[in-house]
């Protein structure tokens, strides 16, 4: 007879199976592009170095132009943050390559067969790249400590910025695999993902503030990701950070956005194989 009283925990039973085997297909996908990396850490190593120049020279130089920090701080404590959102940018937009590179090597088929929903796939890809932005965080908080940058060292800050940079991670690398489903050859990819990475980059507030911009520029930075990450970044990775929109706003507009690509590149998956 269904609907008993022992219905109720059978089925919070079932769920909690269901969720567990999906976390574990999820991490399944993580841990195996996060071992490729582990087997190729000279690819952590020549990433690096971009940021450190950015910080050394680029901050450097436009330390000394006036007007450009209007927060009333050090241009490297404003320079920082931005940099560090522009390196997790850098690395997730190409991620779908490997994608491209999986599927000529016959492993995506692999992956499309295996009982693992795609979303599961989706996000276990997402989860994974996330371990080249939190790399990146390392080595750009030592170059910004030894530059004198006033980090906070709070152990909250510390966690709900690594937290972002997953999420940040996430958004931008599923908006990769997104191309990569839709171009589908390594030469176009690379094409359009050049073509995209630094209008992203500039029309936002990394790396000066948007009260200098343009009208319409400021509107296009309003609607850009990579601005709302870099203002919870200044936020929680500096001294007496605040944010422009507000912390509540910042994270909202990252998860809505990660969501919904998330969402589009689940459905567009299996394309990259035909």
């Amino acid at each position: 007879m269904s609907g008993g009283p022992s219905s109720g925990p059978v089925r919070r039973t079932a769920m909690l199976d269901s969720a567990g085997a999906y976390l574990t297909q999820v991490f399944a996908v993580a841990d195996a592009e996060v071992i490729k990396l582990r087997h190729d850490p000279t690819d952590l190593i020549s990433r690096a170095v971009q940021p450190i120049l950015w910080l050394l020279l680029f901050g450097q130089v436009m330390a000394h132009v006036r007007g450009l920090n209007t927060t009333g701080g050090d241009y490297l404590d404003f320079l920082a943050p931005g940099i560090l959102a522009q390196s997790v940018l850098f690395v997730a937009i190409f991620y779908g390559l490997s994608a491209i590179w999986e599927r000529d090597l016959g492993v995506l088929h692999r992956y499309m067969v295996s009982p693992a929903p795609r979303s599961a796939l989706v996000i276990g890809k997402a989860l994974a790249s996330s371990s080249r932005g939190l790399s990146q965080a390392v080595v750009i908080y030592a170059c910004a400590a030894l530059m004198g940058v006033g980090l906070s060292f709070r152990p909250v800050d510390l966690a709900l910025v690594a937290g972002l940079i997953v999420l940040a991670s996430a958004l931008f690398s599923t908006f990769s695999l997104i191309i990569a489903c839709i171009v589908k050859t390594r030469e176009r990819f690379m094409g359009v993902g050049q073509f995209l990475t630094m209008p992203i980059f500039f029309a936002s507030n990394a790396i000066y503030p948007l009260t200098l911009m343009p009208g319409w520029l400021r509107v296009v930075a309003r609607i850009n990701p990579l601005s709302y990450q870099v203002d919870a970044l200044r936020c929680l990775m500096l001294k007496g950070g605040h944010s422009q929109f507000g912390l509540g706003l910042d994270a909202g507009v990252l998860l809505l956005v990660t969501a919904l690509l998330i969402v589009i590149a689940t459905r567009l998956y299996p394309r990259l194989t035909q």
